[in-house]
């Protein structure tokens, strides 16, 4: 049997809604998908404006959906039919959008976290950043701002640095300071953001090691394609092997054009499997009306 399905991925900074068709057995089709950021709105206005879009896009009325999930802030989803905790979200999107993955980065507004996952999306082990949001998107994105530049350029002026200054610092208050210093000292843009984007990727470096993760990661959430950190994250890591007497096997870091959508993707998708899962019980009305009803 074909499933329609969406997932909503309410996030600290933006609302991600993703629509799947998906088969007992199959990997499955992504029909639609969308990230709106938050600012200042209402959550649920801007919950429920991603999924009228993502319907829209594919065709669909909600009424033709099996199933509805939400993951993050679910609380700000009033149409959604069950819920499932955003790191098994994330790792089960994460496997969608690359099948060889290990591990997931995700590398969220306001913290980060690893998730070392088996061959079928399962989390074996996970670690998150602490409360400092200094390894954080909100952060990178406060000193683009401070900087003059946008959050899209930072990558690119970051692979273009020279003589990369050291940001030592791991509280993101202390870290901003030292970067109003550097801009003082006349320190290039460029240089600044690749010793911030270093401080970063050794930062997820360790969090991966820590929960002993190998081979393929993706990097995800709203910092998965800014490839100075991606880069970043292939320099520390051969720093770190280089200066550890363990042998440690390389990480192999991929970034996927729809990383920020894991989390949406994965609800999904998960979604699909707990409806085949209340269809064998016999429990189908559990959901029906519900759709109907949003």
């Amino acid at each position: 049997m074909i499933h329609l399905t969406a997932g909503i991925d309410v996030g600290s900074s933006a609302v991600k809604a993703a629509v799947m068709r998906s088969q007992s057995g199959e990997q499955g089709t992504l029909l639609a998908s969308t990230c709106l950021r938050i600012r200042r709105r209402h959550i649920h206005k801007v919950a429920r404006e991603a999924f009228d879009t993502v319907l829209q896009e594919a065709g669909l009325d909600a009424e033709q959906l099996h199933y509805v999930t939400s993951t993050g802030d679910g609380e700000a989803v009033h149409h959604r039919t069950g819920h499932f905790y955003s790191m098994t979200t994330h790792a089960r999107g994460a496997l969608f959008l690359e099948p060889e993955a290990q591990a997931v980065i995700d590398v969220g507004a306001l913290h980060a976290r690893a998730l070392r996952i088996d061959g079928r999306g399962k989390v074996l082990r996970h670690k998150m950043t602490s409360q400092c949001a200094s390894g954080s998107g909100q952060f990178l994105e406060n000193i683009a701002r401070y900087l003059g530049v946008t959050l899209e350029s930072v990558g690119e002026l970051s692979r273009q640095a020279k003589d990369p200054e050291s940001v030592s610092s791991i509280c993101a208050v202390l870290a901003e300071t030292d970067v109003i210093n550097m801009v003082s000292r006349g320190i290039a843009t460029e240089d600044i953001l690749r010793g911030i984007h270093l401080s970063i990727g050794g930062r997820l470096v360790r969090l991966l090691r820590a929960i002993g993760s190998e081979g393929c990661v993706l990097v995800t959430g709203g910092l998965s394609r800014d490839t100075g950190l991606l880069g970043a994250l292939r320099d520390r890591q051969d720093q770190i092997r280089a200066k550890t007497k363990k042998a440690l096997q390389p990480l192999d870091f991929r970034s996927h054009p729809q990383g920020a959508l894991a989390g949406a993707i994965g609800a999904a998708l998960l979604g699909a499997f707990r409806y085949e899962q209340l269809k064998r019980l016999g429990r189908l009305e559990v959901i029906h009306g519900a759709l109907a009803e949003s």
